[in-house]
């Protein structure tokens, strides 16, 4: 029997989004539902389970039609067994064989387990900004930091999986708030959707004056707004944001040698706001006069879902 399609999983820290896609990579239907941030691996899981045979119903689809499920998540990931180590974003996921769980209870179906970052980077590569490139270095720039490394057209992940984990590179060692890989000061601790509002908060608790609100659910889109006004804890915490991510780029950069970068997620609606800076800073620190391109992410909303539905080819 020819399998006609797959199906592809974006699982984060927000929200679990879900893409039927045919043997073509069209993709054909969307579903989502909100992340339990609370949930273990298990019951993660059993809800994904749970989605899966609702796409399966509604298309009236089986197992054996399927080419395979490929999910992401920003974890760290043992790519050959997909056993989950740690994920920052969904703490109560770790030291869990999810891939392993999912097979046994999804009889027949190829499952491929793999860091979001992975996932991006290969959707990037094949299907959007990062088409024509020998190299490329895919870097989101969202709730986290991380990034997926492309070498000669393909995924390099590393001796276990995790390659391309540069948020959770240190920068600023045994420093500044504590970040779900358990350290502190690395890059995606100072600088990512998620820890920026909570540096943000220590500011305001220091008396700092600033026209935005101290609230529980103080965000990145507070910060834009603020910024946009001239306010000055705005405007300094957007100069922290490109330092950091200007450094972890560069780092990247002098690792690696990849001159490609595809800058995806939700902090680029910032802009030239951060990423004018974030190429000035890079350009300060680079030395060599050659070029290093800094492109934008064009899958938007849907790299996810279809970088995963990707890891089923890879």
């Amino acid at each position: 029997m020819c399998k006609k399609y797959r199906i592809g999983i974006d699982a984060g820290g927000t929200k679990v989004a879900y893409g039927l896609f045919d043997a073509d990579g069209q993709l054909l239907d969307r579903m989502q539902h909100p992340s339990d941030i609370n949930a273990d691996g298990p019951a993660f899981s059993d809800r994904m389970i749970e989605t899966i045979r609702e796409i399966e119903k509604k298309h009236n689809l089986k197992n054996e039609d399927l080419q395979g499920i490929g999910i992401c998540m920003p974890s760290y990931i043992l790519f050959d067994t997909g056993y989950v180590y740690l994920t920052s974003a969904l703490t109560n996921i770790r030291d869990f064989p999810m891939k392993e769980y999912l097979q046994e209870r999804l009889l027949g179906v190829k499952i491929v387990l793999d860091n979001d970052s992975n996932a991006a980077a290969l959707a990037e590569y094949r299907k959007g900004a990062g088409r024509g490139s020998r190299h490329m270095i895919y870097m989101a720039t969202s709730t986290g930091i991380g990034s997926g490394i492309i070498i000669d057209g393909k995924l390099f992940r590393g001796s276990y999986g995790w390659a391309g984990e540069c948020g959770h590179m240190l920068a600023t060692p045994d420093e500044g708030v504590m970040c779900g890989c358990r350290n502190r000061g690395c890059f995606m601790s100072h600088a990512s959707g998620r820890y920026v509002p909570k540096h943000l908060k220590i500011k305001m608790l220091e008396g700092r004056e600033t026209s935005m609100v101290d609230k529980e659910d103080l965000s990145c889109e507070d910060l834009l707004a603020a910024y946009n006004e001239g306010d000055e804890l705005a405007i300094e915490m957007v100069e922290q944001m490109a330092h950091y991510i200007a450094v972890c780029a560069y780092n990247c950069f002098m690792m690696l040698n990849i001159n490609v970068f595809v800058f995806g997620g939700g902090l680029t609606h910032f802009g030239d706001a951060l990423f004018g800076r974030v190429r000035k800073e890079f350009d300060r620190y680079n030395q060599i006069p050659l070029p290093v391109e800094f492109r934008f992410a064009e899958l938007k909303k849907d790299f996810g879902i279809v970088g995963a539905s990707e890891l089923v080819l890879d």
